[in-house]
């Protein structure tokens, strides 16, 4: 995947009062990206990485569990036939179908001034941030409050509204969960970038096929895709480039290319091996 040129767009004279790292990941599988995520969550924690914003895909595609969601709703017949992963995240959340997709990260210290006043807060001024990003590609959307937010029973995460999610001509187009450990705070969403939001429909339980059905109407009614908002198809590196830029702008910060510490690299893959690949894990 090729990452293409970006740039920070900043005003001329500004003082930027803080610095991000900017970590754009290779696809790896489900187990490997979460365990990056934490990894990089508990460097920021303890004071030895900065601030980060981590972009990334997901190969082979990953049906992401939340935290405390039941391993029962997923039909692992289906899943293994499409070749797709199964990983279960250290957040909240529903389901998510991990494919034709960029996937963000952002790592906080519990005393950064983003991550100060709860869980709310930090989903409102980070949705700012991807408002601002999303408009770097000519696309308006808007972060919907939490008193609008309300609950659904279906298994996929792209049924059900959420505080603060952006959202496009009443669908929803990115939506985030949070968590936070050991003074860290971790957010991460996914931004479907083409195809068909209903195929999370194929890897459910469901007793009937007409449910299954009614099932993929109700998410393809309540959620979208950037392709569809825009009407045109958009490259990964591009938008990415654009949540930079927009992140930076609507935060104020600056941001800076790195890449994950020695140190960071050897908790992720004791993470993998011993937690996020572990069938005791992904079964809940």
């Amino acid at each position: 995947m090729p990452f293409g040129k970006w740039s920070v767009a900043r005003k001329v004279g500004a003082i930027l009062p803080e610095s991000w790292r900017v970590i754009l990941s290779p696809p790896v599988d489900g187990a490997t990206n979460m365990a990056t995520d934490e990894a990089i969550m508990w460097s920021v924690a303890r004071g030895t990485s900065p601030a980060t914003l981590r972009l990334y895909a997901w190969a082979p595609a990953c049906l992401s569990l939340g935290r405390a969601q039941a391993v029962s709703e997923v039909d692992h017949n289906r899943l293994e036939s499409l070749g797709y992963d199964l990983v279960r995240r250290p957040s909240g959340g529903r389901a998510i179908l991990h494919i034709d997709e960029l996937t963000y990260s952002v790592c906080l210290h519990k005393n950064d001034p983003i991550a100060r006043g709860g869980v709310l807060p930090v989903y409102h001024r980070l949705s700012v941030g991807l408002l601002a990003g999303l408009d770097e590609i000519g696309l308006s959307a808007r972060n919907d409050s939490a008193t609008q937010r309300h609950a659904a029973a279906g298994a996929a995460c792209f049924e059900q509204r959420s505080h603060y999610e952006i959202r496009v001509a009443e669908r929803k187009l990115l939506g985030s969960a949070q968590w936070r450990q050991g003074g860290g705070v971790l957010q991460h969403g996914s931004l479907p970038l083409r195809g068909d939001i209903g195929r999370i429909c194929d890897v459910l339980v469901f007793a009937k096929t007409s449910e299954r059905e009614r099932a993929r109407g109700q998410v393809r009614q309540r959620a979208g895709t950037l392709a569809a908002a825009l009407g045109r198809e958009v490259e990964w590196d591009q938008v990415a480039g654009a949540l930079v830029r927009g992140l930076s702008r609507a935060l104020e910060v600056q941001l800076q290319r790195g890449k994950l510490s020695p140190d960071e690299l050897q908790r992720a893959a004791k993470l993998r091996v011993r937690k996020y690949a572990q069938p005791d894990w992904t079964q809940g």
